[in-house]
C-alpha cells in the first residue's frame, strides 16, 4: 500500500477560489472584508507568516491592514491599538501575530480582541463556543485539518482518532472538532505512556507536537489516515513534519505532506473566518 496524498496546496486553491467569489459578491453589497494583522518585533518566522497572510488577503480581494511595531511597544499601547481596531467598521478580523515580546501578556491581548473579530479562534469566547457546539470561529489549523478530511469524503462517525499534542492552538480544539463529528478521541502528550499502543488503535492520527519522527511506520495501523501538523527542519535544513513521511506512507491510506499539506490550509481558513465575519454584517 502507498498512501494517497491529501494535497493542501490544491485544496487551498479550491477554497480560496470560493472565498474570492464570495468576496466579490460582498463587495457588490458595499462590504469589503478587512483583516488587520499586528506584528510586534522582528521575529523572522513571524515576518514570513504575516507576509503570507497579507498576500492571501490581496489574492482573494480582501482589504488588509498590516501594522508593524517595534519590540519595545508597551502592553498598554498594544491594547490601545486592539481597542481601536475593535471599533473600526472596515476591519472584520484582528490577528495579533504570536509570539509576542516577553513583557506583553499574550493571553491578555487575545482576550482584548472582540470575539466577533477573533478570526484566529483563540479568544476564550471562541474556545467556549467550540466546546459547547455553538457558532463561533474555529482555530485555523485544526479547522484546515477538518476540511482535509472532508475533502477525501472521510466519515469520522465511530472512528478512533488519536491527537498527539494538547496545545490550545491545535491539539485541544482538534480533539473537540473530531468529537463533534462523532469520532472517539484520545489525546496524547509528553506524559502519555506507551504512545505506540494507542496510535496502533487509531483510524486517524493527527500529529501536532513540533518534534521530528514522533510517528513512525511501526506505530500506524494499516489503512489509517495521518495528518501531519508539525513544522520542523531535518539535518539538511529541509522542512519536515512530525511524521516519518517515507516510512508511514507505505502503511497509511492517506497522508498529508510537509510542506504542502496542513500549512497552506491554515491561512486559507483564516481567509474563510474573515470572510464569514464580514458576511455576518448582512444578517
Amino acid at each position: 500500500m502507498t498512501a494517497q496524498l491529501i494535497d493542501g496546496n490544491a485544496l487551498s486553491r479550491q477554497l480560496r477560489a470560493d472565498v474570492s467569489a464570495r468576496v466579490t459578491a460582498l463587495k457588490a453589497k458595499g462590504i469589503t472584508p478587512g483583516l488587520a494583522v499586528i506584528l510586534v518585533g522582528d521575529n523572522p518566522a513571524s515576518q514570513v507568516y504575516v507576509r503570507n497572510k497579507v498576500k492571501a488577503c490581496e489574492d482573494t480581494g480582501m482589504h488588509s491592514l498590516l501594522e508593524r511595531w517595534p519590540a519595545s511597544l508597551s502592553e498598554a499601547e498594544l491594547l490601545a491599538r486592539v481597542a481601536a481596531l475593535n471599533s473600526d467598521a472596515s476591519i472584520h478580523g484582528i490577528l495579533v501575530q504570536l509570539p509576542l515580546p516577553a513583557h506583553i501578556n499574550a493571553q491578555k491581548v487575545i482576550e482584548a480582541i472582540a470575539p466577533s473579530k477573533d478570526v484566529d479562534g483563540f479568544h476564550m469566547a471562541s474556545a467556549g463556543a467550540l466546546m459547547t457546539g455553538m457558532p463561533g470561529f474555529w482555530p485555523c489549523t485544526p479547522y484546515g485539518c477538518m476540511k482535509m478530511l472532508e475533502s477525501i469524503g472521510y466519515d469520522l462517525k465511530g472512528k478512533h482518532a488519536v491527537v498527539i499534542g494538547r496545545s490550545n492552538i491545535v491539539g485541544k480544539p482538534m480533539a473537540l472538532m473530531l468529537l463533534q463529528q462523532n469520532a472517539t478521541v484520545t489525546i496524547c502528550h509528553s506524559a502519555t505512556q506507551d504512545l505506540k499502543a494507542l496510535t496502533l488503535q487509531a483510524d486517524v492520527i493527527v500529529a501536532a507536537v513540533g518534534k521530528r519522527n514522533v510517528v513512525t511506520a511501526d506505530m500506524v495501523k494499516p489503512g489509517a489516515v495521518v495528518l501531519d501538523v508539525g513544522m520542523n527542519r531535518n539535518e539538511e535544513g529541509k522542512l519536515c513534519g512530525d511524521v516519518d513521511f517515507d516510512g508511514v506512507k507505505a502503511v497509511a491510506s492517506w497522508i498529508t505532506p510537509v510542506p504542502g499539506g496542513v500549512g497552506p490550509m491554515t491561512i486559507t481558513m483564516l481567509m474563510v473566518n474573515t470572510l464569514e465575519s464580514a458576511e455576518s454584517q448582512l444578517s
